[in-house]
This record gives structure tokens, C-alpha cells and sequence, in this order.
């Protein structure tokens, strides 16, 4: 539709005479005194024949900053600071300037203090305000930016609530909708060798649960099968819910303590515990990433107090997982590296706390009344136990913590203290006194000191993400080892010889344009020599677009050898002959001499880059052995897929595939989806299939036009947006972006309006070959579609079905109205790449409006 405020561009010729110069100049004054009062023209001059009856009423578009009225898609900005972006209805002021139309509670849900005015709080809280906003609070104002969708409203300090800047009012969390789901990660390998014989391998990680209001029910099981065993583990199973006045969790079942004061234990019974994701980011005071190098396609499991926790195939060269899931917040992860012939390298990645800091006056606490459960692979007491603990921030400076661990043959008190150091991060330090009766009736009482730091040094931007020391006087005993039951095995060397010393460290450093990490740790015992240590170093630089890495482990567990391997790699971009695509070379060397070199071309596919792609080739010096591989994972809408094929000049060969995704029962059917992780949203779009959404690869509605968008942030603002660069024909949604705010595990619905149908440029003519006039609203009886006729009687509509019947109005008398039918062949292929469609429609004024 034309813009009637702004005048056509005025052509001036190149050379003026004096007269014709004289008169423009004359003309030139009277437009710049035009612009300062408003205007009139005849709406018949739009009809190309001023003679025309002016039939039409554009009176509303005469006036400056005039709109239609009606329901707008509107980012909401309170004293210049973002909120939400939600739908709220408009009608016209006096000089034709779009009003919200606000309501009580959209205010309170804004954080306006709706109750320190009588006249607001007296009024129902979904009815629109009669009065203006500045008429109820003194100095407040709202104003509605149509070009950017933005509702600018200032309001003055006092008639805010003294939150912090990115404080959401728990008013507004979703606790989301009944729903039930199970959410799997599934793999497997065969693995023929050279001798013809096979071994096949199955994993499945299984995290499955139900919502019904605040409660979240969820179970943590796995399912393991080789040629020789068929496992299938529980891991845990509880139920949960918020405590929204305390900031806390109530859980119970089969879980695992904090571990801020003292090391995390697994339970069966009832835990209280802050959530500090309640609180604001600007409020708030860890699985870790694990890096590594797989030579071939690689199988990657990760095991945590004895549970196999997390299993995967990668293709061959660096990897890094980042989408781990522990069973505990401490408690180290065993990572082992299964290559495509079978060899299998092992590292320790040490993971537990970081030191503890609060903001002043900030507490954090933790109650648990339970039953002790150990690991998996330990035979271990089980008592009944309680443990509390608390952390308080004393000031700017200093935080206070301490608890007390306490069962029947158990006792455990620490106290400690965290102290900020500026800019160089924080240090904690503690105590822990404890008291035990082991499982051969021997008495023992020791103490733990424990050291901790994190943070960065910013004059040489170092990194520590942790770095700890614990030493263990020769009577101590954590309540995990304590309850380890002894059975006179002279091999049980964990049980007679208690820990040490302990040190942990993980840095991060730029070095000349590099970025260097180092990861480690080592454990000692008394009355023994040996030791546990691992360690993980590498160092990567990026050099005109190629990426460069070199990286060294080094892995000594128990009894068994130590393991060790060093390796380095290029990887050169393609994008100029192949676009989203990236040559490698990757060397390795193991402690045994062997070396493999792998050389390969990875890269995705497709519009979103939902396809990915690996080919490798690769030759070892153990026998001149030489291998293929080729390896690919797709996401679509309904789950992840990767498969690879591996084979060696041995003639032993390697099929791996897997599949992740989930399941999702909901109140508007049952979906498939890409893992859902712990929060996710349930679009419905109500019955309009295709549509994607930005920043989320392969996902979109399906035939029911239902979506799952999975790992929403909890309590806090998500923003889930329609990427309108690739919606269907036949969808046009009226929303490009919806807002929600989910409680932590929920579910949350929310409905994306969209029309179903196509879109058409319609070419209108009324009875006698006039043209309909400029500015008549048009309305789809059948759908409810509206759209405006511009200037050379051409109306669009998105949405429309195959046949439609509409109504034109441009005036408020019965003849200025007509009824149009339009009907949309399906065979016929639009006219143009847009996919709009052209049609003409004979428009006719209804008989009794006839004269």
C-alpha cells in the first residue's frame, strides 16, 4: 500500500530561466509551510479522475503517525530495557495515533507497582484502561513505534518494583503443560575382524519422565549389550518440584547431593536445595567439556562412580563433548577412546565444585535425610545418613560455609571460608574433621584440608576454570570410603590405604595468538606408593583460516600400565570450490611406537546444515595397515541420525550406527523430536506443517504442524523465532517470534498463530469496469484473512483457501460495499518464485444496497 504521508519526488530540469526560477522558488516556500500544518487533498486524485465520486474514506491517513487499528505483534521496552515480545490490541486516539491497550495485569507482569495506585488496583485486572497511563501514574507515558513494532514505555523509578535490571517475577514462569516423554540416545557397532569373527556392541541412554502442573517425575536408566553381556542399569529415578518462595528444589528419590561443602553423594530419600538459576544472572555468584583424539571412527564412553553415563561414535580427529550428563556435581569422569581395530585409550577428567562465592547477604543451603547408595561397580554399606550444609555471603570480601555429614557409625563437621581476590578471581579454603567406625569395627578419626581457586589472571590472560588441593591426614576417611566394605582382599588397596594427597588443576591460556589448555590431576595414598595421575594438554592457532592443533595425554590408573598419546592436526577450509567443507591431516603417536596419520574432507550439507560428512584415509606403521572410513549424521525433525563404515587392509571391518531423539506426549498429540533436553517448548501451529525456526537445525512442524524446541534456558526470557526466509507456500504466519519463560524441566506450550493457505494478488473490478477504491479493508469470510486494496485496486492475501468469498468495505453507507468470489486453481503453478499466485474478481454490491 502507498504511503500518502510522504509527496512524490519533484523532477526539476537542469536549467532554470529566471521566471521558472522566481516560481519555484515560490512553490519551494509553500511546501516547506505545508509540512508544518496538516493537509487536505481529494481522495479522488487516487483514482486517476478527479471527477470521480470520492467514495472512499481514507480520513484516518491524512493525519501524521496514523495506523489502522488492531492486534500487533509488539516488543515491549520499559525505560529502555527489553522485557518480552507479545501481542497487545491498539484502537486510535484523537489524532488517529495507535493507544495500547493496556491492563492491569500486563503492567504487574511488567514489574509496575500496580498496587501503590488505587485507581489501577481498583480496576479489573484483564480490562483495558479507559484513561491514558500518564492520567494514572503521574509522569508515565507509552507510544507505540509501528515501524519497529516497538511500545517505548517510560515510567518513573518509584512506580517500579526495586528488582534487579534482569529480575522476571515469578508470576510469569510456566510451569508448562501435562506431559510425558522419554528422550534416548542409541548406539551400536559391529566390529568383524580379519579372522571372520564379530562382536557387536549396543548402548542405549535412556532419560525419560512426566509433568503434570509443578511436579516433574524422571528416571535416568541405561542399556548396555555386547556379544558376551546384556545390561541394563537404573540409575535414578525421583520426583521434584519448586519451592518458588525459598529459590529452592524439593526432590526425592534416587539422587545425589550438591557437593559445594562436602563431596556429592548418591541418596535415596528427600533433598532441599537452592536453585540459583531462580535468581537473575546479574544475582548469581558445572559438567565439564571433555576434550579429545580419535585416529578412526571412535567409540567414546564416559563413566562416573562406576555408572556408564555417557556412550557415542565420532569420526575420526578432535572431538569435544559438551552435552554431558552426570549423575553427580562431583566425582571424576572416566573417558575411554575405543578405536574402529579395537585399541582403547583411557584418561581421567577430573570434575568436582568450583570455590564458593556469594553475594553479600546471599545464602545458600542444602538438607538431605536419606539412604546412602553407593556406585555402581562398589560393594559399599548403604546407611541411613543426614547432611546440612550452608554458605552465606559475609561481604564484599569474605563467604562463610560449613555443614555436618552424620550417620550411625559417621561423623563429619567442616567449616570454611571463600574470599574474593579481586581480579585475579576467588580462593576457598576449609576444614573437615570427621569420625568413623569402618566396616572391620576399627575406629578412625583424621582431618581434610582442602584449597581451592578459581578465576582469571588478566595481566597474562590465564584462565583457571579450577585448581585444587586437598591433604588427608592418615586417619581421615570420606563418608564414600568409610562405608567401603572390607573383605580381607589384599588386592582391595582403595580400602587399606586411605587418600593423601590430591591436586587438581585446569588452565586456559592465550599465548601469542594460541589458546593452550592444561587439565590434570593426581592422587597419592598412605602407606603406598602408588598413585593415580592424568593429564591433558594441548595447544590450537588458527593461521589464515587453517586451524592448527598439537595435545598430549598421559593416563596412569591403579595397577593397570599408563597410557599416553600425542598427536597433531590441520584443518584447511574448502568453502572457495566447496562450500561448508574443510580438509584435515591428523599424526597420532601412542606409547607403544605405533602411528597412524588420517587424512580426510569433512564438511555439512544443505540449506540449514542439517547433513554432515566425514571421509577419512588412513595408514598406521604397526604392519603398514591402511583403513577407509566414511561417516555422516543428519537432524531432522523427527530425530538425529549418524551411521559410519570403517574398514582396514587386515581385512577386519567396522559398521557403526546410532539414533537420538525423543518421544513427547502432549496435549496435542504425540511428536518426535530431537532430544528435548531438560526444558523444552511444544509449538503448535495449528495445523500448519514446514515451518522452520532460526538457530535450530532440521527442526520443524510436522504434519500436525507441532514442533519440540528442545534446551530452553529455565527462568529466564527464551525468544523462539519463525524463520521466515523458508516458510511453505501455503503458510503465512501472523507471528515471527514467540516468548516464554519455562520453571526449570517443564514443558511449556505455546501456540504460533499462522494462515493456512495460499497467497494471491487479487485484481478487483466493481460492476461498470470502476475500479475499487484505494483504502477499502477487505475480510475473507470463510478464513477471517483481512487485507487493504492499494492504489491500482489490487488486493493481497495470505491464506486463502481454494475458494473464498469477501467482503469489501471502503465506508460506513450501504453502497460502499461489495462482495467478491475468488477461487485458487491447485494445478496452476504460481506465477512467480515467491509463490504468489494472480487472480481477477468481479466485486458486486449486495442487491438491497443496489439503488
Amino acid at each position: 500500500m502507498m504511503d500518502i504521508r510522504h509527496p512524490l519526488p519533484l523532477q526539476v530540469p537542469v536549467a532554470l530561466s529566471p521566471l521558472s526560477g522566481l516560481i519555484a522558488g515560490v512553490l519551494l516556500l509553500t511546501a516547506f509551510d505545508a509540512t508544518a500544518r496538516d493537509y487536505y487533498f481529494s481522495p479522488s486524485s487516487l483514482e486517476g479522475d478527479a471527477q470521480s465520486q470520492p467514495d472512499v474514506d481514507l480520513s484516518l491517513f491524512s493525519k501524521s503517525n496514523a495506523q489502522l487499528p488492531g492486534t500487533y505483534s509488539s516488543i515491549i521496552m520499559l525505560n529502555q530495557q527489553k522485557l518480552e515480545e507479545t501481542r497487545i490490541s491498539y484502537i486510535n486516539g484523537p489524532d488517529g495515533v495507535l493507544v495500547p491497550q493496556l491492563t492491569p495485569d500486563l503492567l504487574r507482569k511488567w514489574g509496575i507497582r500496580v498496587d501503590a495506585f488505587p485507581s489501577l488496583a481498583q480496576h479489573p485486572g484483564n480490562t483495558p484502561l479507559i484513561s491514558t497511563l500518564g492520567e494514572i501514574i503521574p509522569d508515565a507515558s507509552a507510544s507505540f513505534d509501528f515501524n519497529s513494532m516497538t511500545l517505548q514505555i517510560s515510567m518513573p523509578q518509584a512506580a517500579i518494583d526495586t528488582l534487579a535490571r534482569d529480575t522476571i517475577d515469578p508470576s510469569r514462569w510456566d510451569d508448562g503443560v501435562p506431559t510425558a516423554f522419554a528422550d534416548y540416545s542409541f548406539s551400536g557397532s559391529q566390529q568383524t575382524e580379519s579372522d571372520d569373527s564379530t562382536e557387536d556392541n549396543q548402548y542405549l541412554n535412556l532419560r525419560s519422565g512426566a509433568n503434570l502442573g509443578g511436579w516433574r517425575l524422571r528416571n535416568y536408566s541405561t542399556w548396555s549389550k555386547t556379544t558376551d553381556s546384556n545390561t541394563w542399569q537404573a540409575i535414578n529415578t525421583w520426583i521434584a518440584h519448586d519451592i518458588d518462595i525459598l529459590k529452592a528444589q524439593f526432590t526425592a528419590g534416587e539422587s545425589s547431593t550438591r557437593g559445594d561443602v562436602f563431596d556429592s553423594i548418591q541418596y535415596k530419600g528427600v533433598n532441599l536445595a537452592t536453585d540459583e538459576e531462580m535468581l537473575p544472572y546479574s544475582q548469581r555468584g558445572f559438567a565439564p567439556i571433555i576434550r579429545g583424539m580419535a585416529t578412526s571412527n571412535a567409540e567414546i564412553s564416559v563413566r562416573q562412580n562406576g555408572y556408564l553415563i555417557y556412550q557415542a561414535n565420532v569420526a575420526p580427529g578432535a572431538f569435544e563433548i559438551k552435552d554431558l550428563y552426570s549423575t553427580t556435581n562431583s566425582g571424576d569422569l572416566e573417558v575411554t577412546i575405543k578405536e574402529a581395530d579395537g585399541t582403547e585409550h583411557k584418561f581421567t577428567q577430573p570434575y568436582s565444585s568450583l570455590g564458593l562465592m556469594l553475594r553479600p547477604g546471599q545464602m545458600k543451603y542444602e538438607a538431605t535425610v536419606a539412604r546412602y547408595r553407593a556406585d555402581g561397580e562398589t560393594n559399599a554399606n548403604e546407611p541411613l545418613f543426614a547432611q546440612g550444609s550452608i554458605v552465606y555471603g559475609l561481604n564484599n570480601v569474605a563467604t562463610l560455609y560449613g555443614g555436618i555429614t552424620t550417620s550411625e557409625d559417621y561423623l563429619a563437621a567442616n567449616v570454611g571460608s571463600g574470599i574474593a581476590l579481586g581480579t585475579l578471581g576467588s580462593i576457598s579454603a576449609d576444614i573437615t574433621v570427621a569420625r568413623a567406625r569402618l566396616d572391620n569395627d576399627e575406629s578412625s578419626t583424621g582431618k581434610s584440608l582442602r584449597l581451592q581457586y578459581t578465576g582469571k589472571i588478566d595481566s597474562t590472560d590465564t584462565n583457571f576454570s579450577l585448581a585444587g588441593y586437598r591433604y588427608s591426614s592418615e586417619g581421615y576417611y570420606s563418608f564414600a570410603d568409610a562405608n567401603q566394605r572390607y573383605d580381607a582382599d589384599e588386592d582391595d588397596w582403595q580400602f587399606r590405604y586411605n587418600k593423601h594427597n590430591r591436586w587438581q588443576v585446569s588452565i586456559s591460556q592465550n599465548v601469542l595468538g594460541s589458546s593452550l589448555y592444561l587439565s590434570g590431576y593426581q592422587q597419592d595414598y598412605w602407606d603406598t606408593r602408588r598413585k593415580e595421575r592424568s593429564l591433558s594438554a594441548g595447544i590450537s592457532r588458527t593461521i589464515y583460516g587453517a586451524s592448527y592443533h598439537l595435545s598430549y595425554t598421559y593416563s596412569k590408573m591403579d595397577d593397570s600400565a599408563s597410557d599416553q598419546m600425542l598427536s597433531f592436526g590441520v584443518s584447511i577450509p574448502l568453502s572457495r570450490w566447496l562450500p561448508n567443507s574443510w580438509a584435515s591431516y591428523n599424526v597420532s603417536n601412542s606409547k607403544n611406537g605405533d602411528t597412524r596419520q588420517n587424512l580426510g574432507v569433512n564438511g555439512t550439507l544443505l540449506d540449514d546444515q542439517r547433513l554432515s560428512y566425514s571421509l577419512q584415509q588412513s595408514r598406521s606403521n604397526h604392519d603398514g595397515d591402511t583403513s577407509s572410513s566414511v561417516y555422516g549424521s543428519y537432524k531432522s525433525q523427527y530425530a538425529n541420525f549418524n551411521t559410519g563404515y570403517y574398514a582396514s587392509s587386515d581385512h577386519s571391518h567396522q559398521l557403526s550406527y546410532g539414533a537420538s531423539g525423543a518421544i513427547v506426549a502432549h496435549p496435542h498429540g504425540i511428536t518426535l523430536s530431537q532430544p528435548v533436553g531438560d526444558t523444552f517448548a511444544i509449538i503448535n501451529a495449528k495445523g500448519a506443517s514446514g515451518i522452520r525456526f532460526q538457530n535450530e537445525r532440521g527442526i520443524t512442524t510436522d504434519v500436525f504442524g507441532n514442533a519440540i524446541i528442545p534446551s530452553l534456558s529455565p527462568y529466564q526470557i527464551n525468544n523462539i523465532r519463525v524463520d521466515t526466509t523458508s516458510l511453505p507456500e501455503d503458510v503465512d504466519p501472523v507471528d515471527t517470534a514467540i516468548t516464554t519463560i519455562p520453571s526449570r524441566s517443564a514443558a511449556v506450550a505455546a501456540t504460533l498463530e499462522a494462515h493456512i493457505g495460499y497467497r494471491v494478488l487479487i485484481n478487483l473490478m466493481r460492476t461498470g469496469n470502476s475500479p475499487v477504491p484505494f483504502g477499502a479493508i477487505a475480510s475473507d469470510d470463510i478464513t477471517g484473512v483481512t487485507g487493504i486494496v492499494d492504489d491500482t485496486s489490487t488486493l493481497y492475501l495470505a491464506g486463502m483457501g481454494e475458494a473464498s468469498r469477501l467482503t469489501i468495505k471502503w465506508g460506513n453507507a450501504p453502497e460502499q460495499k461489495c462482495v467478491a468470489h475468488a477461487t485458487v486453481d491447485a494445478d496452476d503453478a504460481p506465477t512467480n518464485p515467491t509463490g504468489i499466485r494472480t487472480l481477477n474478481a468481479l466485486c458486486q454490491q449486495v442487491e438491497n444496497h443496489v439503488k
